[in-house]
């Protein structure tokens, strides 16, 4: 049971890493997607890893975790299941009215999302809850039987339930809930008191019909995983990446899956924290790039930045997890053309198959192309070999771009990764600039397996002259899998005035919580020594309508310790919003708890310095095309295995992997740190 796994699905590939234990070796395999049916490309992924690291059986993996965009990818394609909705009457029209705002304020025409839940499936029935929690009206139990009755007839696989003010009072939506496994016992049953316990009747109703919406996709994609991996010899309990970088076992993720909207690119967030804190950079940005999308969020001092939601297609979903910010440019994102002759990339993408155009099996140009056709990615073959790729098909595909254009292939490639490029500097900014933090404070983390291609150019855009390139950035959501933490997060509005008299007022709110927390802890088994309680508020001026989450210490035992905790508000509001209130009123509005159970994670090992000559690593030289103005440029391609600690490399240069290829601009200088990390310094380019 010496193995440790770790599998990401991408719309493109499929990454599987291990660490043996026994050897402190960390293994990698790369297979494309299986969009139809992800498991069949987990296993096989699997299958082919355990020969690589030398026929070794899965009855050896103690741990196995993985990270899915299942969910994600289901609300997507809005191919959830057909699901009803049972609410407070008078409410049945709120999950359209939603907040009342337009999509977008210039455009009067701009739709609103389609609600997963139609109008002829969402039902009243009589209740009433006041904002003490007091009951005002008692359930009609003869309505609410009616209802279910008629949402079984209309075929509906999904019940959510979403009750006014049952975050203070679930008691009708726990009846509710018992009255349909009486008349429907197959279906699945989502509370909004359960799924997010919260104020902002909206939110919550937005959240819960999310969780049943894709509910029963999640619930049927991980039993039928966990069956196969059973049935393949997997004795240990199989993880599943939640939103907030945690992972928690399949069993458990099943009941809440509105949790893993964000599963797959959060551990790549949570490894890259760990690696580049111990290698000296705590303060970074990360930036995951593969084939269908990129992902940014910022660390600071080593701690990825939370966030109690997100809008997913203008759908609220208030669920605790990582600040990701997600566009569509990947390596298969597609250039075109618009209406005004402006060349685009993007959103849409050529996916796993048939794939950017020198893949052998589409025409349509990809950014995978552009990186062909100027050479910066082998123009042979990928992966070490793995995949042979045909040049000319990318040629003729930015040909065909560029000829509207008055463009040449390689003039055309250029342009699409200046937009794409620009496409994911405003990604970043949504997560730093907008958030009050400036990018030049914080070095680039790139990975995925096109992160490291782009990543000097869009450190220039941003104005950061630092990038950090991990040791396996193409599969860091994979090996990230292997450095997180088992997490749970729980959480109650409790709208509360701050008393800086009183803090063992705002510490005895907090009670009931860790003792939810305790009782997971003890139901996953996880040992008095491993287990850890983060608390948050949610903190605004009285007043306001949007509050801040804020770090508080283990205990608020005293008036210092609380008067530091408002110290943190002001200036994190300050940060956001450019000013603060010294003597306003405070509120808190959402105490919240996260449990987290230690797990064994990959130790990280320091290498001496061999000397700053890199040329034991020198593969080949190739022309590459980075500028019209010099045109075609030789530049030496550097072997990333056999680089070593203090190896120093000047741009332009080439340092190609098994998971990724890395373009140094002119200008760059990179050196190798005792980690391994690839860690440039950018420059002018020339």
């Amino acid at each position: 049971m010496s193995l440790r796994i770790g599998v990401d699905t991408g719309g493109t590939f499929t990454d599987v890493c291990a660490f043996d234990e026994t050897t402190g070796e960390v293994h990698v395999r790369k297979v494309s997607s299986t969009p139809d049916d992800p498991g069949r490309a987990i296993l096989a992924g699997v299958s082919e890893l355990l020969s690589q690291v030398g026929d070794r059986s899965i009855t050896d993996v103690g741990y196995f975790a993985h990270g899915t965009t299942v969910g994600t990818n289901a609300l997507l394609t809005h191919s959830g299941v057909t699901t009803g909705l049972i609410t407070t009457r008078g409410f049945k029209d709120l999950l359209e009215l939603g907040r009342g705002r337009r999509p977008h304020m210039y455009n009067p025409q701009a739709d609103k999302p389609v609600p997963f839940v139609p109008r002829e499936l969402r039902y009243e029935v009589t209740e009433r809850v006041r904002h003490t929690g007091d009951i005002e009206i008692a359930l009609n139990e003869q309505e609410t039987r009616d209802a279910v009755r008629a949402l079984g007839e209309q075929g509906a696989e999904s019940i959510a339930v979403c009750f006014l003010y049952s975050f203070l009072a679930p008691q009708h939506e726990r009846r509710v809930a018992e009255i349909i496994r009486e008349i429907l016992p197959n279906v699945h049953i989502s509370l909004s008191s359960e799924i997010l316990p919260e104020f902002r009747e909206y939110e919550r109703l937005s959240t819960v019909v999310t969780n049943a919406y894709v509910g029963p996709v999640i619930f049927r994609y991980l039993s039928r995983l966990r069956e196969r991996l059973a049935e393949d010899g997997l004795t240990a309990t199989p993880h599943v990446t939640q939103s907030n970088g945690g992972v928690i076992p399949f069993a458990t993720a099943e009941e809440m899956p509105v949790r893993l909207v964000l599963s797959g690119p959060s551990t790549g967030v949570v490894g890259a924290a760990q690696i580049c804190a111990a290698a000296g950079h705590p303060d970074i940005i990360t930036f995951d790039m593969g084939g269908t999308s990129s992902d940014v969020s910022l660390v600071q001092n080593g701690e990825p930045k939370i966030t109690s939601g997100m809008e997913f297609e203008g759908r609220p979903i208030r669920s605790p997890m990582l600040d990701i910010h997600t566009v569509g440019a990947g390596g298969g994102s597609i250039g075109w053309i618009d209406t005004g002759g402006h060349l685009r990339v993007g959103p849409q993408s050529a996916g796993a198959f048939p794939g950017p155009a020198c893949y052998g099996h589409g025409t349509e140009p990809a950014v995978t192309d552009a990186n062909v056709v100027l050479r910066f990615l082998n123009p042979e073959y990928l992966l070490n070999g793995q995949m042979k790729i045909d040049r000319e098909a990318s040629v003729t595909a930015l040909r065909a771009i560029g000829a509207p254009l008055g463009l040449e292939p390689e003039e055309a490639a250029l342009g699409m990764l200046r937009v794409v490029t620009a496409n994911m500097a405003r990604a970043i900014r949504v997560i730093s600039v907008q958030r009050g933090y400036d990018p030049r404070d914080y070095a680039l983390v790139p990975f995925g397996g096109a992160g490291p291609l782009h990543a000097s150019r869009l450190a220039r855009e941003l104005g950061i002259d630092t990038v950090v390139i991990p040791e396996i950035p193409g599969a860091q959501s994979a090996l990230g899998l292997l450095m997180t933490d088992v997490k749970a997060d729980f959480m109650q509005s409790k709208i509360t005035r701050v008393d800086r008299n009183r803090p063992e007022g705002v510490d005895a709110a907090f009670s009931e919580l860790e003792g939810q927390a305790a009782a997971w802890f003890d139901d996953e088994n996880i040992d008095s020594r491993d287990r850890k309680i983060v608390r948050r508020l949610d903190m605004r001026y009285a007043g306001q309508n949007f509050e801040l989450p804020i770090e508080v210490p283990e205990k608020l035992n005293d008036a210092e310790a609380l008067a530091t905790v408002i110290d943190q508000f002001h200036a994190a509001h300050e940060r956001m919003y450019g000013y603060r209130l010294e003597n306003s009123v405070l509120e808190i509005v959402t105490f919240r708890v996260q449990a987290v159970g230690k797990s064994s994670t990959i130790e990280l090992t320091r290498s001496e310095g061999a000397g700053a000559d890199p040329s034991q690593a020198l593969d080949s030289r190739r022309e590459a095309y980075f500028d019209p103005e010099t045109g075609y440029r030789e530049c030496p391609v550097y072997r990333r295995d056999a680089l070593r600690a203090g190896n120093r490399i000047s741009g332009p240069a080439i340092i190609e992997q098994m998971d990724t290829t890395t373009v140094l601009l002119p200008g760059d200088e990179c050196i190798v740190d005792s980690l391994g990390n690839l860690v440039i310094t950018i420059g002018e380019a020339s």
